[in-house]
């Protein structure tokens, strides 16, 4: 089954993830820590303010896909919602990690996937990364695509493709973002890219000094 979630919808699956991950005495989830975590500032690209409404109309269509719904629970008067992501995939814990940080932050390189998956799974090397991402792409139908590398780059970027096909979202994004007029907001976002490349380079060196150093302890 394909499955084309729009960008609220990505987002709330997204957050359901990482939350029942990183957060597990919270989870299931409540609407309004839902909605919070959606709507938070870190670990987010874009930024997105959703109101109670929005976040509904998107439980609604994870719920007809299947992906999500409300869950009971005998000790809460407050629904609670919950994905059914391992249920519909048998994701393992790398591809689980690797697909939820492409719903919340868009497309990635390996380097920065593995500097952002680290509080959902500690992946050893960028060799892991890249096995997570491969079986996600040879998925059927494909849940990950490897995108075009972009002038000046050296990593190749890849995206999720449970909202369709990539090329086509992005190009949507491109044309909304022209007619708005945010130029200068698309110029920050490609040098808040590299700076998170920059990071997660720097974090890599570290990780090798520090293996360096325990050798002579």
């Amino acid at each position: 089954m394909s499955y084309v979630l729009d960008q609220n919808e990505a987002r709330v699956l997204g957050s359901l993830v990482e939350k029942e991950i990183t957060t597990p005495e919270y989870y299931p989830l409540s609407l309004n820590a839902l909605l919070h975590a959606c709507n938070q500032k870190s670990n987010r690209d874009p930024v997105m303010d959703l109101d109670e409404g929005a976040v509904r109309k998107a439980l609604d269509g994870l719920d007809r896909q299947g992906l999500a719904g409300a869950i009971s629970t005998v000790d809460s008067r407050v629904t609670k919602f919950e994905h059914r992501l391992q249920g519909v995939f048998n994701f393992d814990r790398r591809e689980t990690a690797v697909l939820t940080v492409l719903l919340l932050r868009g497309p990635q390189t390996p380097g920065e996937l593995r500097a952002r998956t680290e509080r959902m799974h500690p992946f050893g090397d960028l060799d892991e990364i890249l096995g997570a991402l491969r079986r996600l792409m040879e998925r059927e139908p494909p849940l990950a695509k490897m995108l075009a590398r972009q002038p000046g780059t050296k990593e190749a970027r890849y995206a999720h493709l449970l909202s369709g096909d990539v090329d086509s979202w992005e190009l949507v994004q491109d044309s909304q973002a022209s007619a708005e007029g945010t130029s200068n907001s698309d110029r920050i976002g490609r040098l808040e890219t590299e700076f998170a490349s920059l990071r997660s380079e720097v974090a890599e060196l570290k990780r090798q000094l520090e293996d360096f150093r325990k050798q002579f302890e």
